[in-house]
């Protein structure tokens, strides 16, 4: 990552790092979840909150650093694949 602070290279090697051993694995266990028709629980909705908290508050880091940025946006498209099919369960559980 040409260009970055020894700061700003720290930030991104540990987000990405936590975000690749927590956070994706987690977020492939919801969306195995919502595929076979379950709805979200309280503490997956708190997930994916705290999860968007977190994108906000490392704003320029995401916006200034491509790769990092790449990187998170798939895991926001991933997200939100979550959210759409828990949205349809809910609607058919209803």
């Amino acid at each position: 990552m040409m260009g970055l602070s020894q700061k700003e290279a720290g930030m991104i090697a540990v987000l990405t790092l936590h975000m690749r051993q927590s956070r994706l694995p987690r977020a492939r266990r919801m969306l195995d979840k919502v595929d076979r028709g379950a709805t979200l629980s309280q503490n997956d909705i708190d997930f994916l909150r705290r999860v968007l908290r977190d994108v906000r508050v490392n704003q320029s880091l995401v916006n200034d650093h491509a790769d990092f940025r790449k990187f998170l946006h798939e895991l926001i498209d991933l997200y939100s694949e979550i959210v759409r099919k828990a949205v349809e369960n809910e609607k058919r559980s209803t």
